[in-house]
């Protein structure tokens, strides 16, 4: 059994498909692959980085002005990126979008913080609690685009 979503606005053509949920981790996958070069970059100019025994096992120290525009930089990330366009860069390369559940446009900024917020919850357990909640939804929705009322469906 196949859900899609409603005829969204004006748009024209098939119903998308709201079925997305591999694109999601690929997606978030390569979000956090940027966040860590950020904050590898960050750590660098500004912090201390060192390998505690094997090369790949590094710890950093950043002072507290840097930790917090990291972080700014993180929500920012998600609710500029999705707020105006739909899409995080993981978003683009997996090809789906952030859509209004209502309207089918781009959900806005004040959706795209809503599900923000919500990724302290969904993000639990490497994202465990997002994914099975999108597995046991019929829209494939995780509890932010539940809130924001938004889908996330091919582009």
């Amino acid at each position: 059994m196949t859900t899609t979503a409603p005829q969204l606005g004006v748009r024209a053509g098939p119903i998308e498909t709201t079925h997305v949920t591999g694109r999601r981790v690929v997606a978030t996958i390569i979000d956090g692959f940027i966040f860590g070069v950020a904050y590898w970059l960050l750590a660098l100019a500004f912090g201390d980085i060192r390998t505690e025994g094997e090369a790949a096992n590094w710890v950093s120290n950043l002072p507290a002005w840097a930790s917090v525009a990291y972080s700014l930089f993180v929500v920012g990330y998600y609710i500029v990126l999705e707020g105006y366009l739909g899409q995080t860069v993981g978003k683009m390369a997996t090809g789906i979008k952030v859509v209004s559940e209502t309207t089918g446009a781009t959900p806005g900024i004040a959706a795209a913080a809503v599900r923000t917020v919500l990724r302290l919850i969904d993000g639990l357990f490497c994202y465990a609690v997002a994914f099975f909640t999108a597995l046991a939804s019929a829209k494939r929705q995780r509890l932010g685009d539940m809130a924001a009322r938004t889908l996330v469906i091919r582009v």
